[in-house]
């Protein structure tokens, strides 16, 4: 069984930066791959960033490219999302998840990941 437990979520201003960090314990029998997936209220569960396995290959939703960086620490089984110039519509709830489906993680599809963690909200004023 595999525990997320996602932290540094908070609120800012627009034009503001927050990192999110989101830990992973429990049994790990492969290698697996990873993303960060955002909520609203009323609204669908969509991806915003996944990384493989390595930590080398990473892909983003367009919404958030070139504001958000992910990454991952293999060492101490953490995984990152970096957000600068964060906007009101960056306000959500985020979430952190695994999935051992690593041909299709960069599609960034919820239905394609399996563990979750309990989420993180994020809340950016104009």
């Amino acid at each position: 069984q595999v525990q997320l437990v996602e932290s540094g979520g908070g609120s800012v201003e627009a034009g503001g930066s927050l990192r999110l960090s989101c830990a992973v314990s429990g049994s790990t029998s492969s290698p697996y791959c990873m993303g960060w997936f955002r909520q609203s209220p009323g609204k669908e569960r969509e991806g915003v960033a996944g990384i493989g396995t390595t930590g080398h290959d990473t892909h983003y939703s367009d919404s958030v490219k070139g504001r958000f960086t992910i990454s991952r620490d293999n060492a101490k089984n953490i995984l990152y999302l970096q957000m600068t110039n964060l906007k009101p519509e960056d306000t959500a709830t985020y979430y952190c998840a695994t999935t051992y489906s690593c041909a299709t993680y960069w599609r960034l599809w919820p239905r394609d990941y399996n563990n979750w963690g309990q989420g993180t909200q994020v809340t950016v004023s104009s």
